[in-house]
């Protein structure tokens, strides 16, 4: 829960103030980039650290203010995969200046129920009757995802978990970040607390209850922030702290939900819609937030009107006016590609992987999963070591958007190693020949076995393919169109 409001950012009239503001504040190389520096409002999920990484650019905190409720003060207690709001600079080259760092529990509490499919690696997780949806780019800390599925399974009361997340259309929620603290490992401050927030319904002001989702919240003793009792209302946002007793929430304080930006603040935001795109109005929803699609917006990544549905991830970026941000720019942040493999060299710093004869770019959107990010320790692994942790030998998954420049490959959303050895990637066909097909611009043979099914597939079809490496070549094990 928080208690304190964002600082609004005042956007500098001098570009030259703006440049020595920044040259003048530490953390890390680099200026901004003079004509493209915007100040506002970013928020995203943290792909990196040194200093922090959200939506691509490099924020320096070293002079950041930490605001919240929810025991976050200092860099060290952050965690990949959790939802920040920083107010600050920024610029085109990748680089900028957090002046307020602010983090909230989505969701917190015991855990109820979970399933988990280790196959499609998809499962939910139900927390005070809320559904929290978990994939693999969901980043988990503390426990495995398998450790808290065998925990729930035995006891639901051996974890206490907090979520950062998105509140999807339906109520239900898209989990970005897990983290869970065992029993005796201590639940103290934040974790002796039940958090969650979602709309208001069935307001029931004589016996003072309603419910958000399935959970019955009484708000007999609660305080208020943000707005009184009588505020409450069918449909309100909110946020509930308290304690669960037999099933229902008892509410030691509600605050009602403010907009994540002041008006007229420059914004950037990535994550997944909720809403799809509507053609007549030119809009549709990113987080639960309106996005009015400009008339000249700059649609980037193969990112098309059509393909602005519910579920796609995206990054906006534009101007909040009167509760909604007017778009100038949208990114496509959805993957349509996958590999896995095993890392053959380094490139460019370790910026650029060769896995299994596929091209593979990081970028500083790029969230790689840590080896030790499942201890709970309060630390945190920066850029550097994550590329320098991606050994020669290691194998990786990987699931991105693919890429014909420099000879094709996959730029990477997301890695995570892993103890497997089975060669497969997912693409689309780009050259097909009679004795070989590339997809990522990886030229795989053809064996006697696989040449039948060959025959069905076209130029530009979605292949999934298991592979494998003989003196010097990739050769198919398998093939199948996908879809």
């Amino acid at each position: 829960m928080r208690r304190n409001t964002f600082y609004s950012v005042i956007k500098m009239a001098v570009a030259g103030a703006l440049v020595g503001a920044l040259a003048a504040c530490g953390g890390g190389s680099g200026s901004s980039n003079e004509s493209a520096a915007s100040a506002g409002t970013s928020v995203g999920t943290i792909s990196g650290f040194g200093s922090v990484y959200v939506n691509g650019t490099r924020f320096r905190i070293n002079n950041a203010l930490y605001t919240g409720n929810d025991g976050i003060e200092r860099e060290s207690q952050l965690d990949k995969g959790m939802i920040l709001k920083i107010t600050g600079t920024w610029g085109a080259d990748g680089q900028g200046e957090a002046r307020n760092i602010y983090y909230d529990d989505t969701l917190r509490g015991p855990v109820q129920l979970m399933s988990w499919d280790t196959v499609a690696k998809k499962g939910t997780i139900t927390i005070a009757g809320q559904t929290v949806k978990i994939d693999a780019r969901t980043v988990f800390k503390g426990a495995t995802v398998n450790q808290l599925h065998d925990a729930v399974t035995n006891d639901t009361a051996d974890y206490r978990i907090r979520i950062s997340g998105w509140r999807m259309a339906d109520g239900t929620f898209q989990a970005t970040f897990v983290g869970a603290k065992k029993k005796g490992s201590g639940w103290t401050g934040e974790w002796t607390t039940v958090e969650v927030e979602g709309a208001v319904s069935e307001l029931d002001t004589q016996a003072q209850t309603f419910k958000i989702n399935d959970l019955i919240v009484d708000y007999q003793s609660a305080e208020f922030d943000d707005g009184v009792r009588e505020d409450l209302e069918n449909g309100a946002i909110v946020e509930v702290e308290g304690k669960l007793v037999d099933g229902k929430l008892i509410a030691g304080e509600i605050e009602f939900e403010n907009d994540w930006f002041d008006d007229h603040d420059d914004v950037e935001m990535s994550g997944t819609i909720t809403a799809d795109y509507d053609s007549a109005t030119r809009k549709f929803q990113l987080n639960g937030i309106a996005i009015l699609v400009a008339e000249n917006a700059e649609l980037d990544d193969g990112l098309t009107l059509g393909r602005l549905t519910e579920g796609t991830e995206v990054k906006v970026e534009g101007e909040y006016r009167n509760g909604i941000i007017v778009a100038d720019e949208l990114k496509m942040r959805d993957g349509d590609a996958g590999l896995s493999g095993f890392i053959e060299s380094k490139e460019q710093g370790g910026d650029v992987l060769i896995v299994s004869g596929v091209r593979v770019i990081l970028t500083s959107s790029t969230l790689i999963e840590d080896e030790d990010a499942h201890d709970g320790s309060d630390s945190v692994t920066r850029r550097t070591q994550d590329l320098e942790n991606l050994q020669v030998g290691e194998y990786i998954e990987v699931e991105g958007r693919e890429t014909s420049e420099n000879g094709g490959g996959l730029i990477a959303f997301y890695i995570e190693r892993d103890d497997d050895d089975d060669l497969e990637l997912e693409g689309r066909i780009s050259q097909i020949t009679d004795t070989a097909v590339t997809v990522l611009g990886l030229e795989l043979m053809l064996t006697p076995a696989t040449k039948g099914p060959l025959s069905d597939l076209r130029q530009g079809d979605k292949v999934e393919i298991e592979f494998k490496k003989a003196g010097g070549e990739y050769h198919i094990k398998e093939i199948e169109k996908d879809g």
